[in-house]
């Protein structure tokens, strides 16, 4: 099972749980029957999926996050380039602006990002 990804549902529930934690299980029942219509058995077996993969834990009957959300897209954005484009960042760029005009915004910030990530 690949851990940097997620289907829909799981997504949603995910940033369901990111939202609200740390949550207890009875109130994640709850706000799951009312945003999906999921049944508890169903919110159960979701919660065990994502606590598997790393994502949260369910601590006594209190589901807390292990992996914040920005560190699981961080880790989801480098598996994508890393399938994708052989790891290279130049070429995921490359071809995420062909055909594309970048707004003077968008460039400055995407040199601001590199000369951050430079150490300048």
């Amino acid at each position: 099972m690949d851990e940097n990804r997620l289907g829909v549902m799981e997504g949603r529930f995910a940033d369901m749980i990111w939202e609200a934690a740390p949550v207890g299980t009875g109130e994640l029942v709850k706000l799951c029957a009312e945003s999906f219509g999921w049944k508890r058995t169903t919110t159960y077996t979701m919660l065990k999926r994502l606590c598997q993969r790393g994502i949260f834990q369910n601590d006594g009957g209190t589901v807390v996050v292990l992996l914040p959300r920005e560190e699981f897209h961080r880790r989801q954005s480098e598996q994508f380039v890393a399938d994708t484009f052989g790891g290279s960042l130049p070429a995921f760029i490359a071809a995420f602006t062909r055909g594309k005009i970048l707004s003077d915004a968008e460039a400055d910030e995407i040199q601001r990002l590199i000369d951050k990530s430079r150490g300048k």
